[in-house]
This record gives C-alpha cells, sequence and structure tokens, in this order.
C-alpha cells in the first residue's frame, strides 16, 4: 500500500529481479513497461547484470515508458578474470545461480540505503524461486512472471509426479496424459530431459525444480499468454495456483498501449522492408533461430542449398559463422533478388509483413507469440528448453505448423518444408488457423478483453 506522506501517497517502491539470460531481461523490461504506462505512481528498481542493463537501457532517456524504471547493477557471480567458453552460456548462468540469491540481497540493500525509502513490492522473473525467501524476509508481496506459456508451466509443477511415473530414462516415448489438461500427443520426449529422467540438483535443473514447488505459494503468478489460445490449461493452472492472471502477449500490449512504435530503438533494417514490398503476399520464409540458438554447419548449408535451389524468397536473420553458408551464397542470392541474410530484424514487425509465408524458428515462445499475432505459420526446428514442448503445441494442438523430419535440416526435408508452407494446400489450410488465433490474441488485449482486464487487475492487486 503507498505510504501517506504530509496527506499524499508517495510513490510505491518496486523491486524487479532479473534472470538475466536469453530473452528473459528483454521480456521482463516490456512486461514491467506494460505496468508503469498503467501505474505511473510507482517507481521500478531493475536488478540485472551490467552488461544486460547497458544493452536494454541504451538511449532509454529519450524512449517512452523509461521516466519510472531504473537500472541498477547486481553482480554476475563471474570470477575476476572469467573468461566465457565459446558458445557455452550454461557456466554462466550456473555461476550466476550459484550466488543469486546472496548478490540480489545485498543490491537491494544497497538501492535503499542510497535512497532512503524501502521497497513496497518484489517483482521477479519466475525463474528466480528464491524472490519468494527474499520477499518473505522483507515483508512484502512477491509477484513472479512466467516469460513463455502456460502449457509448459504445469510440467515444472509437477516434476515430482513426472519423475514417478516415468522413472528411468529410456521411457521417452511415454506420453504425458497423467497430466491434467494433457492429451496422449506430447510425449516425455518433449519434456527436457532434467525435468523427466536426468539428475536434479544441477543449478539449472534445481532452479526449475524449486521454482515449481514456490509458485503455488505466489500471491499471484503472471503470465505472458492469452487465455483463449490454451483454455483447458489455463483452468488447470487455476486449480494449482492462488490467482492465475494472463497478460499477454506483452507485444501486443505495449502496441496498444503506446499506440505507436517510436518507443521501440530505432535500428537499421538494411533495406528488409523495401525487398518485402517486392515479394509476393505470403511468399517469404523469413528464417531466424533465437538470439542463443545457432544451426550446426551442416544444417546451415542444407537449408541454404534448399532456398536457392527452388528458389524460394527468403529473409534470414543470422548470427551465426557466414563461412558455414555455401561458397556465394549470400552474393548470388542477393543479386538474383531471392534473398537477404542480415545481422538483426525487428522480428515483431517483419512477422506482421503481408509477404511472409512461413516462419522458420526454434520455436522459442515469442517466436511463436509474435508468429501467430503476425499470422504466419511455423516451420519449427527446436533445440533445448520448451522448445520441443512448443512445437509439438504447434504441430498438434493448433495445427499451424510443423516440425522439421528427422528433428534436423537436410536439403530434401528443407524443401518438403519450404514447399509446403507456402507452396501447397497444407500451407493455406495453417494460415487460416493461424489467422484465427491472431483474432483471438488481439481480441485478447483490446480494451475490454481478458489480457487487458488481467494487467488491471495485477496493477490494484499491487496497488494493494
Amino acid at each position: 500500500m503507498s505510504r501517506i506522506v504530509d496527506g499524499t501517497s508517495s510513490p510505491q517502491n518496486v523491486a524487479v529481479l532479473v534472470f538475466p539470460f536469453t530473452s528473459h531481461p528483454a521480456s521482463l523490461l516490456r512486461f514491467i513497461r506494460s505496468i508503469s504506462t498503467l501505474a505511473t505512481h510507482m517507481q521500478f528498481t531493475f536488478f540485472n547484470i551490467s552488461r544486460s542493463n547497458s544493452s536494454l537501457f541504451s538511449g532509454s532517456s529519450s524512449i517512452k515508458g523509461f521516466d519510472n524504471i531504473k537500472p541498477y547493477d547486481v553482480c554476475d557471480g563471474l570470477p575476476e578474470g572469467y573468461i566465457a567458453p565459446s558458445g557455452n552460456l550454461l557456466d554462466q548462468v550456473e555461476l550466476f545461480l550459484d550466488t543469486g540469491l546472496g548478490n540480489f540481497e545485498k543490491a537491494i540493500k544497497e538501492a535503499e540505503a542510497e535512497t532512503g525509502k524501502k521497497f513496497d513490492l518484489l517483482i521477479a522473473d519466475a525463474f528466480l524461486w528464491f524472490a519468494s525467501d527474499i520477499a518473505e524476509k522483507m515483508h512484502v508481496t512477491w509477484v513472479p512472471f512466467w516469460i513463455s506459456g502456460q502449457r509448459s508451466l504445469p510440467v515444472h509443477i509437477e516434476t515430482d509426479i513426472i519423475r514417478e511415473k516415468l522413472g528411468a530414462q529410456g521411457q521417452e516415448d511415454k506420453t504425458l496424459d497423467f497430466l491434467p489438461g494433457f492429451s496422449n500427443e506430447f510425449l516425455a520426449s518433449d519434456i527436457p530431459k532434467e525435468i523427466a529422467f536426468g539428475d536434479i540438483e544441477p543449478p539449472l535443473a534445481r532452479m526449475l525444480h524449486k521454482m515449481g514447488q514456490k509458485l503455488p505459494q505466489a500471491t499471484v503468478v503472471v503470465i505472458n499468454s492469452f487465455e483463449t489460445i490454451d483454455l483447458k490449461v489455463t483452468e488447470e493452472l487455476k486449480k494449482r495456483l492462488q490467482k492465475l492472471l494472463l497478460v499477454g502477449p506483452q507485444h501486443l500490449v505495449r502496441r496498444v498501449q503506446s499506440d505507436d512504435d517510436d518507443d521501440e530503438k530505432d535500428e537499421e533494417d538494411d533495406g528488409c522492408f523495401q525487398w518485402l514490398d517486392k515479394q509476393e503476399p505470403a511468399s517469404v520464409a523469413y528464417i531466424s533461430f533465437g538470439s542463443v540458438g545457432a544451426l550446426p554447419p551442416m544444417e546451415v548449408a542444407a537449408l541454404a542449398e534448399a532456398l536457392e535451389e527452388r528458389r524460394f524468397p527468403f529473409l534470414w536473420s543470422f548470427r551465426g559463422n557466414q563461412e558455414d553458408f555455401p561458397q556465394g551464397f549470400i552474393g548470388r542470392t542477393n543479386r538474383l533478388s531471392i534473398g537477404k541474410v542480415v545481422p538483426w530484424v525487428n522480428q515483431e514487425k517483419i512477422l506482421s509483413h503481408s509477404s511472409v509465408g512461413v516462419h522458420v524458428t526454434h520455436c522459442g515462445w515469442n517466436s511463436v507469440l509474435e508468429s501467430i499475432t503476425g499470422g504466419v505459420p511455423m516451420t519449427g526446428r527446436p533445440y533445448f528448453a520448451d522448445q520441443n514442448f512448443y512445437m509439438r503445441s504447434v504441430e498438434v494442438v493448433w495445427r499451424i505448423g510443423v516440425r522439421i523430419e528427422g528433428g534436423f535440416f537436410t536439403k530434401t526435408r528443407a524443401v518438403e518444408a519450404l514447399e509446403q508452407a507456402l507452396r501447397l494446400e497444407q500451407g493455406r489450410e495453417m494460415r487460416q488457423r493461424v489467422g484465427i488465433l491472431k483474432q483471438l490474441a488481439q481480441e485478447a488485449v483490446g480494451l475490454n478483453g481478458r489480457s487487458a482486464q488481467d494487467l488491471k487487475a495485477l496493477v490494484e492487486i499491487i496497488r494493494s
């Protein structure tokens, strides 16, 4: 509750704890900005590691929506002189988690001492289960934010039951129909091995297990999704959690709130939109595997050969080694106007362009949501975490995409998948179904939509 000072309400002071890897910081910041737009009296302190804060808040003083959000650096847990192994993020995650509880507590105390103000509330990435303990010591409410969709959350809440039912490794083909809200189309192999079969003591596995145990204790759990995308699972979660609020898709919420795109960082688009404007409707394959994932070199070459040989128009957001492409591929396809390879694009805007006909993706939740709200079917090549889980949802629940046959690209498999999505009747049917989900998402964030109502309800909970 806001403190009364000289007859007026003083701003609520909110601590925000960040899991500083992959898309988590940007997703949490987007969520905080959506709250801050509705609650301008609140002050948010964004506790995050230095390099992530620097990236997120660069130039933020001139961007709408940052007036009451301030970054505060937290120790990353890396030893002095630490050099990150190439491509190995897991070591950094584990070192961060080993010291995360103490580092966050220290930073919170320092921030309170500097401002002379105590924090009234703690919002945290749901991964940071220990935020519950910090909030309890501070005598404030803990609000966990789950950046993914609702279907993967029961897997973490019911981890002990899953491990008991599945037993030892080798049961990957067992179905998950013993979980309420799940059909027999979901398999044990869709779940990360550390949840279903592996050693639960390593830091990352322990984090997910602890999170699942703690979330039912939270006053409210907030999810970046919308209710009608998965009604059965939503109802089951409501039985297991004290209160569940679905406030997504967050990128649509921000679009509605800002009524413009000028709150996004101004980035060069390398002529992508001018090029897309010249393509036929629903003809282009947009290819991106997230901010962390990278295709193995053999798969990069196979996909590139398929694109060039069959002349599929493509836009490839590529962060890997360009030597993995067939020799001369980028130059030839650029000269022939078949496609473009660029280091970065505004994915949300690209997927909303009428010429994009399929998203070749790793099936991370943000990418799935942005494909749905763009009305674009998916060809999935998942890597890790819950990506296999959402690939299964895309393919068998919503029927708006297909997994690459065999789980990895060969030239033949890439040609078959791209032809199905871009040139055959199956692709048109997938576009119709994803169009229905797009409409449901737009309705959810509309003025009287359920996600908009849940966001307002959350602000009221925070106020009280």
